[in-house]
């Protein structure tokens, strides 16, 4: 997605800034796409699972208790739809269970089976290693330096957005 749209207010520091930003978030989204894409690959070559079913995963490990699809289709920012289906995939492969909330019949809670606490497990063991191998080439000083800067970075990018979110 190339954004070539002109800003409705002046943005500090002049048309040079506003290329280096330009170019700057051009970097960012390409790393993003390489690393997302691989991951994707790597998820489902290694574990049978896909990203999103793997977030699902993590989500549900997270919590550790029984979540409503309301609550993990918010927290997840997805569609209520789209969760559904990945929800039914991982339900199909016993990894999770779902089951209608006691006080509210509409209600459907989902958690972790035991197989799916362990599988989780495994493959955010492997996810952590797989991330790290991504970023061997920076030092230990600038993964620090970099992830500062983006903590920084991100109020003003998610205020632009409209968005909310705990990074």
């Amino acid at each position: 997605l190339l954004m070539c749209a002109t800003a409705s207010e002046p943005v500090p520091g002049g048309a040079s800034r506003r290329r280096e930003v330009f170019r700057l978030w051009l970097r960012l989204t390409a790393c993003e796409r390489s690393i997302e894409q691989r991951l994707r690959s790597h998820l489902t070559e290694n574990f049978d699972v896909t990203l999103p079913q793997f977030e699902v995963l993590c989500e549900l490990d997270r919590r550790g208790v029984p979540v409503a699809m309301s609550q993990l289709s918010s927290r997840l920012n997805v569609t209520s739809s789209n969760l559904t289906g990945v929800v039914d995939r991982l339900v199909r492969k016993g990894l999770v269970r779902r089951f209608r909330s006691k006080k509210d019949r509409r209600v459907q809670h989902i958690e972790l089976t035991r197989e799916g606490r362990s599988a989780q497990a495994e493959i955010a063991a492997d996810n952590a290693l797989w991330i790290a191998r991504a970023f061997t080439n920076l030092t230990d000083e600038e993964v620090v330096q970099l992830r500062k800067l983006l903590r920084r970075a991100y109020p003003a990018a998610s205020d632009e957005a409209g968005l909310t979110a705990n990074v």
